[in-house]
């Protein structure tokens, strides 16, 4: 499949680099407040079109966390995320990917796999040290 050409926008650039400057995986909103300042008229629904732009051009990835609000980070490759159950931060974790994972769903299935996504649930530091 092609992929479609789009002309270039300030605002998927500014939010190309915001996400390639931060390791926090974040919402739409934290994206929004950080460009609202610079692009007075810019309306929610233009981040939303661009983060799906991005995505499609292979540039950033979706997170769905298990909570309300989808994270966005760019596509550094293949890693593994750590969410904590509490507070909902995310990290990624870098450990080998398990490839061998995709081997065995490829020779289970009829689906031509392209990839494979693993997270892990926990608790992280700062929620464990709350009491």
């Amino acid at each position: 499949m092609e992929k479609k050409k789009y002309k270039r926008s300030r605002q998927r650039d500014r939010i190309l680099e915001l996400l390639s400057q931060t390791d926090i995986h974040p919402t739409v909103d934290w994206i929004y407040d950080r460009l609202k300042k610079e692009f007075p008229k810019l309306s929610l629904g233009t981040v939303y079109r661009n983060l799906a732009i991005l995505i499609e051009q292979g540039l950033i990835l979706r997170i769905h966390s298990g909570s309300t609000f989808d994270r966005f980070e760019v596509n550094r490759g293949s890693h593994y995320h750590l969410i904590c159950e509490k507070c909902g931060k995310i990290r990624d974790f870098t450990m080998p990917v398990n490839m061998e994972l995709e081997r065995e769903a490829s020779r289970m299935t009829d689906f031509s796999i392209q990839g494979h996504r693993v997270d892990f649930y926990g608790i992280c530091p700062e929620c464990q040290g709350r009491k």
